[in-house]
């Protein structure tokens, strides 16, 4: 018998992404599943765009007051009646047999959560396309989000993720935390005895920010969250989170070298790595002006990262001040 399916999307404003997300879902390969939509107060009216598609698609609509997307997730999963939650956010498309492989994989590879990869999608401008790269890049992330052969023990991301909706209820659904919620929710399933697991043929097609300015932005506030989940979760601690914090560093060490020293060999190593993801972004995508700007998109995404994980590691170890202190906008309101 195959596994039921409950999609679930918090969403806040975003009214044209809304549609193409319920025009590739409305395109599946396998029709059978339910759509949890809840509007976390968006300021505009969303349910124009669902009326679109309520006869074609089994829709559920509901709107509450702004929480934030954990919040506003857990509220969906309380009202979906399937067997599997599957998450996704707002800003992605997904393939036509995405909902078949889902099904498939489930009965195929055992597990209590799951995951995917994201990439860019052939429509994308040329920015969203070095993001995404930047994202997924072996040089920069290691390769976690898009492959299946980087991915040890793997931490479901909610732009993409799947989980049997009574463990996701056993342990709470998503925590406080505003930022961070879906590894937090990973590992919290991990001390409770839970799998997670890879599925390699789900990937999604995700917007993320259309700038380099929100995505500065958005990096920074997941570096700052790293520290917080590490105090959370212990065990679980990598020394590699610390990669783009010591990036930067040693990028400041290199300038003073220079200025101080009159030497450049820290910096050369900088001007090979530039180099390499150049080269590396231009084969990936075939095109040179993704390989250029995937250039600038790195570094912003380590600059951006390391700066906040430097930031919430010195106030919550250094200065010992609580997380909800130190960034209070990283958790619900209560």
């Amino acid at each position: 018998m195959k596994p039921t399916i409950s999609i679930v999307v918090a969403i806040f404003n975003r009214k044209d992404e809304l549609f193409e997300l319920l025009n590739s879902l409305n395109a599946q390969t396998d029709k059978d599943f339910e759509i949890i939509i809840v509007d976390d107060g968006s300021l505009i009216d969303l349910k124009p765009t669902i009326h679109n598609f309520d006869e074609i698609l089994d829709i559920k609509y509901f709107r509450k007051d702004n929480s934030g997307p954990g919040l506003s997730r857990n509220y969906g999963a309380r009202r979906a009646s399937k067997e599997w939650l599957v998450f996704v956010d707002s800003d992605v498309i997904v393939e036509k047999d995405y909902i078949e492989h889902i099904k498939n994989d489930i009965v195929n590879i055992p597990c209590d959560a799951f995951g995917g990869a994201d990439k860019a999608h052939k429509g994308f401008n040329l920015m969203q396309k070095a993001i995404s790269y930047s994202m997924t890049s072996v040089f920069t992330t290691g390769g976690i989000r898009g492959s299946k052969k980087a991915v040890s023990r793997f931490q479901p991301r909610s732009f993409n993720m799947g989980v049997k909706k009574e463990v996701f209820e056993k342990v709470g659904g998503f925590s406080e935390m505003r930022i961070g919620e879906d590894p937090d929710l990973s590992m919290t399933l991990w001390e409770n005895g839970y799998t997670t697991t890879f599925f390699d043929d789900i990937a999604v097609y995700h917007k993320r920010r259309v700038d380099f300015g929100k995505f500065s932005k958005q990096v920074y506030q997941f570096g700052c969250a790293r520290p917080i989940l590490n105090q959370r979760h212990p065990k679980y601690v990598k020394i590699s989170f610390a990669f783009p914090s010591l990036f930067l560093l040693g990028y400041i060490l290199g300038f003073i070298e220079y200025f101080l020293l009159g030497k450049g060999v820290i910096l050369a190593f900088y001007g090979l790595y530039t180099f390499l993801v150049c080269i590396h972004a231009m084969i990936v995508t075939r095109n040179i002006a993704i390989g250029a700007m995937a250039v600038i998109s790195t570094y912003i995404q380590m600059f951006s990262y390391g700066y906040g994980f430097l930031k919430s590691w010195i106030l919550l170890n250094i200065f010992k001040i609580q997380p909800k202190e130190a960034f209070p906008k990283h958790f619900h309101k209560d």
